[in-house]
């Protein structure tokens, strides 16, 4: 009996691995709502929308449950489109932007709370010296940061929400600078402002905002499951022949993928509808294969492997 629950766990935990990993990818988080907390902070504007989007990239990166899109790639796909902030954070835009990407799913979240959470305590009660303090004693004002994130998984096919997150953080210190441990920020140190930095998550901001995400991506890793399979059917010519490369005039767009592998069909001849003149079918014959090996937005190169040569026009189509 041992021995049967034995083998079926492992032919679960096979079939769980061999599932590929879904492709996402983060965009900048929205923190319109929490803009003035955030100078309050640093003493300026500071982009902590995109802070919290790379330290979400980082966690989901380490918790391996999905493939996440370089932030290189996303940039890029925004400046060719001159998608603005706005935009992105609409689940129609985001989805289209994930279509370019090649994502399965997107991920678009807020900053609701980045701040304070003051509490004052009354030092002595000696009375007041030049009037400079009540009666009740010395005020000494600490603060503890407090965190919290929200996250929607968005469909790249339908623009559905697949998934929400939420995280909160807290620090578990207390002081009267979120840029330290109490005391002046200047420790710190320039790279506080890197919240994937070591420098950042040792303040009292950075403790909070590390759980907040940290809660957000254990989250959306539990929301995988119910992203659908996405099946791709790539449809595209080969544009260009050099022994056995072939670049094609399809790419990232398209759904193509490093890795992917193609067929190679070449057309033999057309059927026409003899009281049209129209062609109704197109007969076609599989030549070989080409695996990907390199995908920008609008074309792909790849290794072709097969009996006959192929040519400029032959068609790539899934398998």
């Amino acid at each position: 009996m041992r021995s049967v629950w034995w083998t079926s766990l492992v032919l679960a935990a096979a079939t769980l691995c061999a599932q590929p990993k879904k492709r996402v990818a983060v965009l900048d988080f929205d923190y319109a709502t929490v803009r003035s907390s955030v100078a309050a902070i640093w003493g300026t504007d500071r982009d902590v929308g995109k802070g919290v989007a790379d330290l979400l990239v980082e966690k989901l990166v380490q918790g391996g449950v999905y493939t996440v899109v370089e932030r290189k790639a996303i940039d890029k796909v925004l400046a060719e489109q001159n998608f603005s902030v706005s935009d992105r954070v609409d689940p129609t835009t985001a989805a289209k932007i994930g279509r370019i990407l090649g994502v399965d799913a997107i991920i678009i979240g807020s900053i609701t709370q980045f701040g304070r959470d003051d509490k004052a305590t009354t030092l002595g009660g000696l009375g007041s010296i030049g009037r400079r303090y009540g009666l009740g004693g010395v005020q000494r004002r600490e603060a503890k940061a407090v965190v919290e994130v929200t996250a929607r998984m968005i469909s790249t096919d339908t623009a559905e929400i697949l998934a929400v997150g939420h995280g909160q953080g807290e620090s578990t210190r207390s002081g009267t600078s979120l840029l330290g441990a109490g005391g002046s920020s200047g420790g710190a140190g320039a790279g506080a402002y890197d919240m994937t930095s070591k420098n950042f998550a040792a303040t009292l901001i950075g403790e909070a905002v590390h759980k907040a995400v940290g809660q957000l991506s254990q989250e959306l890793e539990a929301g995988a499951s119910k992203l659908p399979a996405r099946v791709v059917q790539v449809n595209g010519l080969i544009a260009d022949v050099s022994g056995n490369t072939v670049i094609l005039n399809v790419g990232s767009r398209a759904g193509v993928k490093v890795g992917d592998r193609l067929q190679v069909r070449r057309k033999i001849r057309e059927v026409r509808d003899p009281a049209t003149g129209k062609v109704i079918r197109a007969l076609e014959d599989t030549i070989g294969q080409v695996v990907i090996t390199e995908v920008d937005e609008v074309s792909a190169v790849g290794t072709y492997t097969g009996s006959t040569p192929p040519k400029v026009g032959d068609a790539v189509r899934s398998q």
